[in-house]
């Protein structure tokens, strides 16, 4: 037996020492003061890269959301609202696409790049509380959160916000620390940032108010200048906004008000349990992966836990994060148990990323240096495990379910379609599409022309669209209207083209996706041509 083993112990050893090496060269990296910013951006890099190839094999069978073509649509033009939110996700979009192809896995690119930069500013913001060993734990702990992986992959105001408000916590650790007034500057300014992305974040910048109030240091940084200059600087900086919104008469608050508001308490509390069990799920999953590389080997498990100074963690700091994270954590859920609202799940995309660090500042816990490349490789692991099984992943999710999803219902090919018919009637380009927003967007995006979305109203009073086109705009260039006849709201559609379009030509066209040899739902579109000046 010997004789067959000892040949090849030579080639473990020198693999192990090998893979000691690399790790022993990771953690000094990550460590160093020069090094470490560099390693952290290779991570975040290499993480971007990977995630933008996994995501484009697991949706190729399938057109981008319905949100991240909302968003390419709001690009188009630079507002300073779209009707139902702020206008930062849209600019950001709109910038994106000027230098990346209109094509599905620039999406992904770009939502991978939301990722990658909320990831840098995590770091920033760990700094501020931790070591370097802890802080770049930190990143790798939250790459492997879901949101950041699988769930990321859908580009739209929810997603920026895992930039922005790592952003505007950092600003606001940055203040805490420095309490000067080019400090509370850069805290206004991330504020303003926050905002116009989605008006949720008030969550997190209503925790970071309570937290300042409720720190045992509040006296010393409420006497200093940086929280009122970051009101004054946030106010400014939202002014072009907050005139918009008096223009257009509050819409995104009257869209909010109208879509999410409930009268069924009992339907509210059911919303509010799947909330919290969703969002919980998803933390469990860098949670138990970071544990179990902490608990390894078993033998040593409670030699990473020890009382006493530890000085790898700002306390003071600390308290910041762990008050900031339970606010945010318990006050939505009991707001809409309170107001009755329907809670998306959505919402908490934003609302976790600091349980991370929350959890590695506890000064009990003693980081060993070999605990970074472990996770690290788990990280790798995990990713490239994904990469590989991604397409057989993705033909197997649409033959079990093809139509589970709505992106297999073939708006791309619709879009195509509708280009032909509009240049061989007028012979220019398709200036704009009307209808249900769900169906705008992926006309716009997919279309070459890429119209501009006009959404038709459901409801006589419903006044939150896009503002990229005008009925008079309709009126005077043409457009496509299109009705999905598998939409329960197909008959105020119609009204609206009977309307609006009464000399609109009609037509019936039937699209349906295939996928290596796998059939989509066929679904029969109700199009209506309606032409220029008429």
């Amino acid at each position: 037996m010997s004789s067959t083993t000892l040949p090849h112990a030579p080639a473990r050893s020198r693999s192990r020492l090998g893979l000691q090496r690399i790790a022993a060269w990771l953690v000094a990296r990550a460590t160093a003061p020069a090094a470490a910013p560099w390693v952290v951006i290779a991570f975040v890099l290499a993480h971007a890269v990977l995630w933008t190839a996994i995501l484009t094999n697991l949706k190729a069978a399938q057109d981008v959301h319905m949100d991240v073509a909302e968003a390419y649509a709001w690009g188009s033009r630079f507002l300073l609202g779209y009707g139902k939110h702020p206008p930062l996700s849209g600019w950001i979009a709109g910038l994106w696409f000027t230098v990346f192809p209109v094509k599905d896995w620039a999406t992904y690119a770009l939502a991978m790049a939301v990722n990658g930069s909320g990831l840098v500013a995590i770091w920033f913001a760990s700094l501020k509380v931790v070591d370097r060993r802890r802080a770049f734990f930190v990143v790798v702990m939250v790459a492997l959160y879901p949101i950041f992986n699988f769930k990321g992959f859908k580009y739209n105001a929810d997603l920026v916000q895992i930039l922005t408000l790592p952003l505007l916590m950092l600003a606001y650790l940055h203040a805490f620390e420095k309490r000067s007034v080019a400090s509370g500057v850069w805290l206004g300014l991330a504020g303003a940032a926050a905002l116009m992305t989605k008006y949720w974040v008030l969550t997190m910048i209503g925790a970071i108010g309570l937290a300042a109030l409720l720190h045992p240091d509040r006296l010393g940084f409420l006497a200093s200048p940086a929280p009122w200059v970051a009101i004054a600087t946030l106010l400014a900086a939202m002014i072009p906004h907050l005139v918009w919104l008096w223009q257009v008469d509050f819409v995104p608050l009257t869209y909010a008000g109208d879509v999410y508001s409930l009268s069924d308490r009992g339907r509210a509390a059911e919303l509010v349990l799947g909330y919290v069990g969703h969002n919980l799920a998803l933390l469990a999953v860098p949670v138990v992966l970071a544990a179990m590389v902490l608990a390894w080997p078993p033998r040593l498990a409670f030699a990473n836990w020890r009382r006493g100074p530890n000085p790898g963690v700002n306390v003071g700091q600390a308290l910041n994060v762990w008050l900031v994270q339970a606010i945010v954590a318990v006050g939505p859920p009991l707001g809409g148990l309170a107001f009755t609202i329907y809670m998306k799940t959505d919402w908490g995309i934003s609302l976790f990323f600091l349980v991370p660090l929350a959890l590695v500042a506890i000064p009990a816990l003693r980081l060993r240096s070999v605990m970074l490349p472990r996770l690290a490789a788990v990280w790798l692991v995990l990713s490239l495990l994904t990469l590989a099984a991604s397409p057989w992943i993705a033909r197997r999710e649409m033959a079990a379910n093809p139509n589970g999803a709505t992106g297999y219902g073939g708006r791309s090919e619709l879009a195509r379609e509708l280009t032909k018919a509009w240049h061989a009637r007028f012979g220019s380009p398709w200036p704009h599409v009307a209808g249900y927003s769900e169906m705008n967007a992926p006309m716009t995006f997919y279309s070459p022309d890429h119209p501009r979305s006009f959404t038709v109203p459901f409801l006589a009073d419903e006044t939150w669209g896009s503002g990229l086109s005008t009925l008079d705009d309709l009126k005077r260039d043409g457009f496509i209207g299109v009705c999905d006849t598998t939409d329960n709201r197909i008959a105020a559609c119609e009204a609206w083209m009977a309307k609006e379009a009464p000399k609109a030509e009609p037509l019936v066209m039937t699209t349906q996706r295939f996928f290596h040899g796998q059939a989509g739902p066929a679904i029969v579109w109700k199009v209506y041509i309606q032409p220029p000046g008429r």
